[in-house]
């Protein structure tokens, strides 16, 4: 569950009680995992590599143990080998073939679940298959290429880093202080307009002014793709909820205090990032996505 969540104040003192408590939960497990999800990027290398792969096999794992009850090794196997494929060509150099073996695992997995079909409590498992090893591989491929341009790869990470923690922050902020009317009550009963707003203005401000101290130039570009990942950052984290609230679920998994799963921590980073390496890709090719992204 994203940090745009906020308790509604009507449901009494108890159910605010809880929600603080909640927010300390947040602030600590952030206060721990911030700085070294960004002590990873400075250092960079195989390090840092790892620990993207690490998320996106932790982000499998919770995918198909929420569509399909238990985790399914068809879906696991192909999906976990080619995340490793890609970790060993990204570090390689190889960021095209990387590309290709997620989506060659996901083609696997849906060969897999057609080739030995069992009960599945989803309709369409291929596509259940197929979309969860591509989203586990958009977690991974996002950031791990974008840091993997020697120029500004660092500078693109802070900068991401930067419009999804801070949409997150000023839209959970802002919902619980306001209230009002909400985003989209048939996928989340918490998320309002107010949150939406200010994280937004939150997550744009954040992401120029980590721009700015880099000393990257070009501020109406950079403004206006800070508006689109911001936005993104917001679609991903209802898309996560539309799944879980498709199976029925409340977190994708407890493995982080106060914030549920990798998947409900990192739904808004995965699409953001994902869209910023297709910007970064589509200007400047594998060479350079950093510099594609940010130098306008």
């Amino acid at each position: 569950m994203s940090p745009l969540d906020h308790r509604d104040a009507a449901a009494g003192t108890r159910a605010g009680g809880g929600a603080a408590s909640n927010l300390m939960l947040r602030v600590a497990s952030a206060a721990v995992l911030a700085p070294i999800a960004i002590g990873f990027a400075y250092v960079d290398g195989w390090l840092f590599l790892a620990l993207c792969a690490a998320a996106a096999a932790g982000i499998l794992w919770e995918w198909t143990r929420l569509v399909a009850d238990r985790p399914d090794l068809r879906v696991l196997v192909p999906g976990l080998a080619a995340l490793a494929a890609a970790l060993l060509l990204t570090g390689f150099d190889q960021p095209g073939a990387a590309v290709a073996v997620i989506v060659i695992g996901a083609a696997l997995a849906g060969g897999a679940m057609a080739a030995w079909p069992r009960r599945y409590p989803a309709r369409n498992p291929m596509g259940w298959a197929v979309g969860g090893i591509l989203y586990a591989g958009a977690a991974f491929l996002g950031p791990a290429l974008l840091r993997s341009d020697p120029a500004l790869g660092f500078a693109a990470v802070l900068y991401l880093s930067a419009i999804v923690w801070a949409t997150d922050i000023f839209a959970f902020a802002l919902g619980r202080a306001i209230g009002g009317p909400l985003l989209w009550p048939q996928v989340s009963p918490h998320k309002t307009w107010a949150g939406a707003i200010g994280g937004l203005i939150g997550g744009v401000a954040a992401g120029t002014l980590v721009a700015y101290a880099s000393g990257i130039g070009g501020f109406a570009a950079i403004g206006v793709i800070a508006v689109l990942l911001s936005l993104l950052t917001q679609a991903g984290d209802l898309l996560e909820s539309a799944v879980k609230r498709r199976f029925g679920a409340k977190d994708a998994s407890h493995l982080i205090p106060g914030h549920g799963g990798l998947m409900d921590r990192l739904d808004g980073f995965l699409v953001a990032g994902f869209a910023a390496l297709l910007i970064g890709l589509f200007r400047h090719g594998f060479a350079a996505p950093a510099q594609g992204l940010l130098v306008w």
